[in-house]
């Protein structure tokens, strides 16, 4: 059994920054650095948008256009974590945001969503003055 689960939304002022982050938890005693793990976020009325992801052991990070250069993924490997830390936050930027983990230690992580084998519950976002 295992699941990921997200935390640290809430409200953020324009301009600002914040973390969410990304547990994994369960007895399959996955962890989390060893798999292509990604952020995405839906916002109302929108398509799910993939925003970065982490590929496994070699570290590789991929960037929405979207996020590039004010969203940063990072692997807490002591906390078998993965975070998203987010600065210059916009109301654009209000949103669900989910992460989610490919069952996988072999493949590349991707933005389209659609290799991801497990999802968390999604933690609010929201960017407002």
């Amino acid at each position: 059994q295992f699941e990921v689960v997200e935390s640290g939304g809430g409200l953020v002022q324009p301009g600002g920054s914040h973390r969410l982050s990304c547990a994994g938890s369960g007895t399959s005693g996955k962890i989390l650095k060893y798999y292509p793990v990604g952020w995405f976020r839906q916002a109302p009325g929108k398509e799910r948008e993939g925003l970065a992801c982490i590929t496994g052991v070699s570290g590789s990070r991929t960037y929405a256009d979207s996020v590039k250069g004010r969203f940063t993924i990072s692997t807490d490997n002591g906390n078998n974590t993965v975070h998203l830390q987010m600065n210059k936050l916009t109301p654009e930027d209000t949103a669900v945001y989910y992460c989610a983990l490919v069952n996988s230690k072999f493949v590349r992580c991707d933005l389209s969503g659609a290799r991801y084998h497990y999802w968390g519950q999604g933690t609010q976002v929201t960017v407002s003055s």
